[in-house]
């Protein structure tokens, strides 16, 4: 049987009306007849139960984690006259309990809860076994084939799920008792399975590195509640990789020491003695190491410092000896590529093609317009006509599409080029099994952190040819690390950095402001492609947006709002940030809410326009995916969402990897290319607003960029270059 459930207590402030009257404390049981509402997150409810003795319904509000149809509640509380919704059961303590009856067993094995049992299913159950029916799945699960249609497999199916469901429960029971909130107890018992209360119990801290959703400070609750105490080295040690990886999650490989230990004292409150004597156990446990820096003693992530020296070692390894396909006679080669694709090449290309034939490993770089593009195809055309094997890659599946269309030949995303095992974690491809090929192209390399560059690295052979393209002036990756900078400013590398813009790509207003903002200089508004639209205040920023997105641009210029334009901005949250300006666009674009699931905070209904925000293997849909609801079952919390034709289910408890993605970050942009872009800039962004980031959101839009902002804020990030430099050692180890 299910083991009773406790849970928390009552939300007060969602129903904070006057209340009339109020009864001393109260009891009461029933079964529930229906959920109102209830929030995954905070575990809020409002429950319309069955409770002996009354004609109707009562209405029970409170917090419990996990509650379907048919089971009955025991809650303590008291009775309360809302002002705005009548007479009510006020709950600080709602206990879940099997049902009893017949009729309640019906509907909780119908609910949804029990995967593979749906409402037909009950009934022929309840009907065949009556009130014994749960004794039988439990124990006596041989029974279930006594009914017509049911053989081996449904019946393996049906087992399975009851014993998940119940082990979750259980684990649920656990957590809440420890401060965790139900969201996450699905997402634990995946990850853990039969072990999460051992685990969570040995060692709570694991939930912060390894369960997406929880962070330090949720897992160090956790661990006061089981116990462990405040000066604990467990403590001490968790709090040191937790400062440390903050700050690889801004970009750094490396903290000062000194800097770590102070950020450790202030995060834990704990002397300095015991923060010092952790980082010299994690050193000792090699999770950690100790290098200087240019002088400084800095402490590392083992597993960065590593991808740094790898990286280093096989890019010098890689440099030496002769491309595959030499000897190549560049004065001929390079006139029969103008001629075979009717194409002229710049002196300033025809350099770098020499260069990249010459060469084993190159990097190409350059803004927009300056014809990266055209250099890379040449080099394709020459080398594929020395019967060389190319291979395509690109961080992003977006950014993958856009090299196959513009190289005529397949590109894949480095994840899958590399063959990602889901089941280890790990790529197929590496020093034992490496790839095949005499080039191997990487583009948008600016988008790769270390440990993704070295695994890429590995993966080649000693033989093969590299050729890194990229734009070193976007934003840096999301990872750790600064590769292509590096690369760069090593000089351990040939390196063509094209500047100069060509004629059809002078005609874009787009290329060219995205040249002023580079250079420091304020945009300039246009009749053709590139649009300002200057406004003062956050309220007038947003009505500008509106209208721009769901009028103008859909009456000038053809455009689907949803599905050609895409909106930008520097920060989630705020006024004008992604998660306000995603609220405000779905009702516009997508009012009827009937028939969504509320998970996270957001409701997801059949057409919203979704983007996944983890990289998930499993369903092989990667972090900055865009995709479009097609499907949603309410009862069960499922949805279906289409990727680019490829539909890809998600249960209730996945829905914490995808957002709402009317308006994404410009972080989350990186790699892809949109019809349209509409951005908006504010004082309210002050501290992401950077050259950096306005240049890559505006080399976002393909055939239409709106600004919409402050003219003080616009000026602020052309005349802010990326002051934080990233602390890595990469360019030091080529050099």
């Amino acid at each position: 049987m299910v083991a009773p459930l406790w849970i928390g207590s009552f939300y007060n402030k969602r129903y904070n009306a006057p209340v009339s009257s109020i009864n001393s404390p109260d009891r009461i049981h029933g079964a529930v007849e229906r959920i109102t509402f209830h929030s995954d997150e905070t575990g809020f409810a409002v429950l319309r139960v069955r409770v002996r003795g009354r004609r109707e319904p009562a209405t029970v509000v409170g917090t419990v984690s996990s509650v379907s149809p048919g089971e009955s509640v025991e809650c303590r509380g008291a009775w309360i006259n809302d002002s705005k919704h009548g007479m009510q059961f006020q709950a600080d303590e709602i206990r879940v309990i099997p049902p009893t009856t017949v009729e309640g067993m019906e509907r909780y094995l119908g609910s949804g809860m029990v995967k593979g049992i749906g409402p037909h299913f009950a009934r022929k159950l309840v009907q065949a076994f009556g009130d014994e029916v749960f004794e039988i799945i439990e124990n006596r699960p041989q029974r279930l084939l006594e009914l017509p249609g049911i053989g081996r497999k449904r019946l393996e199916a049906v087992t399975r799920a009851w014993s998940e469901q119940k082990a979750i429960r259980e684990i649920m029971v656990f957590l809440q008792s420890h401060k965790v909130g139900p969201a996450r107890a699905v997402r634990i018992y995946k990850t853990y399975g039969d072990d999460a209360v051992r685990i969570v119990s040995e060692n709570p801290y694991r939930l912060s590195g390894e369960i997406h959703g929880i962070g330090f400070l949720t897992a160090d609750a956790i661990a006061a509640s089981l116990g462990i105490e405040k000066m604990s080295p467990l403590r001490a040690e968790a709090g040191v990789v937790h400062v440390l990886q903050d700050f690889v999650g801004r970009g750094h490989c490396c903290v000062p020491h000194r800097e770590l230990t102070e950020r450790c004292i202030e995060l834990l409150e704990t002397p300095e003695e015991i923060v010092r004597e952790a980082i010299v156990e994690g050193v000792r446990r090699t999770v950690l190491f100790e290098e200087d820096l240019d002088g400084e003693p800095c402490i590392w992530l083992t597993s960065l410092r590593n991808a740094e020296i790898e990286i280093a070692a096989r890019l010098l390894l890689l440099r030496a000896g002769h491309a595959p396909w030499q000897p190549i006679d560049e004065d001929k080669a390079l006139p029969w590529v103008e001629k075979k694709t009717s194409t002229a090449l710049s002196s300033s290309q025809k350099e770098a093609a020499a260069l990249a034939l010459r060469h084993k490993v190159m990097v190409i770089t350059g803004g927009p317009g300056v014809g990266k593009t055209t250099l890379v195809n040449s080099v394709l055309r020459i080398v594929t006509a020395k019967k060389g094997r190319i291979l395509l890659c690109a961080p992003t599946g977006r950014a993958a599409k856009r090299l196959s269309e513009s190289a005529g030949m397949e590109a894949r995303t480095i994840h899958r080029l590399l063959e990602f095992d889901p089941v280890t974690g790990g790529f197929k491809r590496g020093p034992k099994r490496r790839l095949s090929a005499d080039l191997v192209v990487l583009d948008e390399a600016s988008m790769v952190d270390v440990v993704l560059m070295s695994q890429f690295l590995n993966a080649l052979p000693d033989s093969t040819a590299l050729l890194l393209v990229g734009d070193i002036d976007q934003i840096p990756s999301v990872g750790p690390g600064s590769v292509l900078r590096d690369i760069i400013a090593s000089g351990a590398v040939p390196v063509a950095t094209l500047t100069e813009i060509f004629r059809q790509a002078e005609a874009s207003e787009i290329i060219l402001n995205a040249h002023r903002v580079n250079r420091g200089e304020i945009p300039r508004g246009g009749e053709k492609d590139f649009f300002y639209i200057p406004a003062n205040t956050p309220e007038e920023i947003l009505a500008t947006l509106l209208h721009v997105v769901l009028e103008r641009i859909p009456r000038r210029f053809g455009l689907d709002p949803a599905r050609d334009v895409q909106v930008l901005t520097p920060m989630n949250r705020g006024a004008l940030g992604a998660r306000s300006l995603n609220q405000e666009l779905q009702q516009r674009m997508n009012p009827d809410r009937a028939g969504g699931v509320e998970r996270f905070g957001s409701t997801f209904t059949p057409g919203d326009k979704v983007i996944q925000t983890v990289n998930d293997y499993d369903k092989e849909v990667f972090n900055g995916d865009i995709g479009i609801i097609r499907a949603v079952d309410s009862a069960a919390g499922r949805v279906e969402i289409d990727y680019d034709g490829r539909r890809v289910p998600y249960d209730s408890g996945e829905l914490d990897a995808i957002a709402l993605a009317y308006a994404i970050t410009i972080h989350k942009s990186q790699g892809s290319e949109y019809p349209a872009v509409v951005m908006v800039v504010s004082t309210q962004h002050y501290v992401m607003l950077q050259r950096n980031l306005l240049y890559t959101g505006l080399t976002r839009g393909k055939s239409l960029v709106v600004l919409i902002g402050q003219p003080r804020a616009l000026a602020t990030a052309v005349g802010t270059s990326n002051t934080v430099q990233r602390l890595t050692a990469l360019r030091r180890r080529l050099s």
